[in-house]
């Protein structure tokens, strides 16, 4: 995996570098993720906070979750690409939307979560672990 990679918004208004491997890349199921990415499931690419700099105006929205934690997703204020969320349950660590990287390429997928809130007519392959809601 890459350790140091950028990426940011359709319009180029935000950018981002990321100085550390993810902690985890994977297709999240929940509803809230569809809302957000406006199909089946959110790829998602756990980093550092801390490992994370980042340039640009961002809007936000704070949703509660099914977790029963609060989720504040992050946008591009001109182009309107969603481009990251902020945990409230793990401050250190936030989730980018794997689209938004400059070189998506070498991603690997590991996981399925909050397949308990996935629509019937997705498919995957049944190649990667699936978790109801999200593992410990």
């Amino acid at each position: 995996m890459a350790t140091e990679f950028e990426g940011g918004c359709r319009c180029g208004k935000v950018r981002y570098q990321c100085r550390a491997e993810p902690v985890f890349v994977g297709h999240c199921h929940c509803r809230d993720c569809q809302y957000a990415s406006g199909g089946a499931y959110s790829t998602i690419v756990g980093v550092p906070t801390e490992a994370l700099t980042l340039t640009g105006e961002l809007g936000g929205f704070t949703v509660d979750t099914d977790s029963g934690n609060q989720v504040t997703r992050r946008f591009c204020t001109t182009c309107g690409s969603p481009i990251l969320s902020e945990l409230s349950a793990n401050a250190a660590m936030t989730v980018l939307k794997a689209a938004t990287l400059d070189d998506p390429g070498w991603l690997k997928p590991a996981v399925h979560i909050w397949m308990a809130s996935s629509q019937p007519w997705v498919e995957t392959s049944g190649e990667l672990p699936s978790f109801d809601r999200s593992p410990g």
